[in-house]
């Protein structure tokens, strides 16, 4: 098998990464996964009687409610976090600031999701 890889390929050592099909899975699974939760997401809001505060409270307090949009909440960032991985690996070439926009935009993406997962649980907890 060696005999079929170019010269350069050999002298760089470098091959398959071997992660690419199941970071692609994921995206499908979360995508898949998804689609019905943000559809539930936008009916259930769209049929509140009124759109202020206490009704959103009041939505979030049943803990169905609450426990849908935790996990749309970090299926959402984890598939973001996943696109924008692989947004910065096909456009940024420089390995060192691929690594840190990566590690940046990972990190980013992880803050909004605790952020949003926090304030659900905080309105849905004392309201």
């Amino acid at each position: 098998m060696n005999n079929l890889r170019t010269p350069l390929s050999r002298a760089k050592g470098l091959g398959s990464a071997k992660a690419g099909t199941e970071h692609y899975m994921m995206q499908g699974v979360l995508a898949l996964a998804l689609v019905p939760l943000v559809i539930w997401l936008c009916l259930s809001l769209a049929f509140l009687p009124n759109a202020n505060y206490t009704s959103i409270v009041s939505w979030l307090n049943s803990p169905l409610n609450a426990v849908l949009l935790v996990v749309t909440l970090m299926a959402g960032f984890y598939h973001g976090a996943l696109g924008l991985q692989t947004i910065i690996e096909d456009y940024i070439s420089n390995h060192e600031k691929r690594t840190f926009a990566i590690i940046i935009a990972k990190l980013l993406m992880f803050f909004f999701a605790v952020l949003g997962v926090f304030s659900v649980l905080k309105i849905s907890i004392s309201g």
